[in-house]
């Protein structure tokens, strides 16, 4: 029977088995005792006998910062790196290491304090979100709680779709990703230093009454960019499926600033354009699609030309059409909220 526990505890069951053998006790009983084989007591006695055979009972020393300086160092942190002194809110090791020894007069290593933070305060490393300072969030907040609703409500009234469009393109050069490989053997990828792509655009869209999801697409030829003329098709293109819809899209001159997007929407009234708040792309769940398939589908995929990736991204994309529960995961991370 293999002996269980920490180093420590069988350390200790080592000595406390020894002690017992000397002091006249069966290795049968000190084994039924301890909870090990017999002949594991006899070689723990064997080894008591050579110097150095037996491992002793290893000294815990208690940690340079106790339990509460550690949740002093925590408050500390959370105040953010500016207030004492950085250019920036952002926490690194270095930093985080210089304020342990300013304020503890305790210095650490910057890889130990990666593990003090990690196990003891149960810190992880994070990559940090962007947001633009341009942002109103008081807007985007009214927005959310109160245009949002009467959009939904006027789309349902006029027994209509609710679509979000957005636009994007993909690369030759791949997104590159985290992966697996051997120690200290970096993997590498071959690909074209060129910018060719292809220009993307696509909507979810949600039928009037039970909200049900789909996707449409369309993929320009290579290298070409869109303009309100490409826009202007695609919402026709909309329009052969779905008889009256509202396209909530951003502030994007291509949308709702373009002349001939404009002329088309005139002369089309079944077609109701909504602005979605600047600076909130979280808003668009159409955003999630160029996310899921850029970064999930299509990462490290180095294409050796425009043609298989174009290949691939219609296959991704047609994928994602028929799995109805992602498409309404995309929507429910934006946190919008449909009435009736």
């Amino acid at each position: 029977m293999r002996p269980h526990g920490t180093p420590e505890e069988l350390a200790r069951r080592r000595l406390r088995a020894v002690e017992a053998y000397r002091e006249g006790q069966t290795p049968s009983v000190i084994a039924r005792v301890l909870g090990v084989d017999r002949c594991t007591v006899h070689r723990w006695v064997r080894l008591a006998r050579t110097p150095g055979g037996l491992v002793p009972v290893p000294v815990v020393r208690p940690p340079r910062l106790s339990d509460p300086q550690l949740a002093q160092l925590e408050g500390l942190l959370l105040q953010g790196a500016t207030q004492h002194g950085w250019a920036t809110d952002l926490w690194t090791a270095a930093r985080v290491t210089e304020l342990i020894r300013r304020h503890f007069g305790v210095s650490y290593h910057p890889e130990h304090v990666r593990k003090v933070l990690k196990r003891r305060l149960r810190w992880t490393s994070q990559k940090p979100q962007k947001k633009a300072r341009e942002r109103d969030e008081d807007g985007i907040r009214q927005w959310m709680e109160e245009e949002f609703p009467r959009i939904a409500e006027e789309a349902r009234q006029r027994d209509a779709h609710l679509v979000f469009l957005d636009e994007s393109c993909y690369q030759l050069t791949p997104t590159v990703r985290r992966t697996l490989a051997p120690r200290g053997q970096t993997p590498l990828q071959k690909y074209w230093d060129r910018r060719d792509k292809i220009s993307a655009i696509s909507a979810i869209t949600l039928t009037p009454r039970r909200h049900l999801p789909g996707l449409a697409f369309w993929l320009l030829p290579d290298k070409e960019n869109f303009h309100g003329e490409e826009v202007v098709e695609f919402l026709k293109q909309l329009r052969r499926e779905l008889p009256r819809f509202t396209v909530i899209w951003d502030r994007n001159k291509i949308h709702g600033r373009s002349r001939v997007v404009k002329a088309y929407l005139a002369e089309h009234p079944e077609v109701v354009a909504e602005d979605l708040p600047g600076y909130a792309p979280e808003l668009n769940p159409d955003e999630l699609v160029w996310c899921w398939t850029k970064y999930s589908r299509l990462a490290n995929y180095p294409a050796p030309h425009l043609a298989a990736l174009r290949e691939r991204v219609e296959t991704e994309l047609a994928a994602l059409r028929e799995q109805a529960y992602m498409l309404w995961d995309f929507l429910d991370h934006t946190g919008l909220r449909l009435t009736g």
